[in-house]
């Protein structure tokens, strides 16, 4: 396998197919895009130096995702992480909130939600991600709670998780929140968590 350039790819590539290598090239490549575009702004971030972080070929993100556009796009998505964060029963949801957060930043290797916090992309691209979370997350949980003020309610448990993730990005590796399990974590986080959901 070569690059569009005819050149190696970098070590431990994955083909085409993206079978190859640790994990699978789409997760790779999604991981990579999303630090990128967390840390620098739109125009600095280029295809050739997302593919060399994945470890994969630029052909491979052209074929998988066809421009950066449309890459940035699938990066300022939430939709995915909300189904997994949201789907529990509102009497279940503070705990199943915690637990589904860990989980999801062991397996996306980063956090599902903080890079609406932390890019710094121009206006437009800060905008996009802002209005993406509010539709994906906030508004998509206020429309699930019952009782008086379930927008703000909404935005005080994002608050809380957004709290929760850069806690766990904070302290790592070698913080107490860094070596507590998730169950424990769940036991101390979740109950203020489901207050806001209950509206108690």
């Amino acid at each position: 396998m070569s690059t569009t350039d005819g050149s190696a790819p970098p070590p431990g590539a994955a083909d085409d197919d993206g079978r190859s290598g640790p994990g699978n090239g789409r997760d790779a490549i999604v991981r990579a895009a999303r630090r990128a575009f967390t840390l620098r702004p739109y125009a600095e971030v280029t295809m050739r130096g997302i593919a060399a972080a994945a470890g994969v070929s630029p052909s491979l993100i052209v074929k998988r995702f066809g421009s950066k556009e449309a890459l940035f796009n699938t990066v300022a998505d939430f939709g995915t992480a909300a189904d997994e964060l949201f789907a529990a029963p509102p009497p279940e949801l503070g705990r199943h909130l915690v637990l589904t957060m860990v989980e999801l930043r062991d397996r996306l290797q980063g956090d599902p939600l903080l890079r609406v916090v932390f890019s710094l992309g121009i206006e437009d691209e800060r905008t996009l991600l802002r209005e993406r979370f509010r539709e994906q997350v906030t508004g998509r949980l206020a429309a699930t709670l019952s009782g008086p003020d379930a927008g703000l309610r909404a935005e005080l448990i994002a608050g809380q998780l957004l709290g929760l993730g850069a806690t766990l990005s904070l302290h790592r590796p070698d913080g107490a929140s860094a070596h507590a399990s998730a169950e424990h974590l769940a036991d101390l986080y979740a109950p203020g968590l489901q207050r806001l959901v209950d509206g108690t």
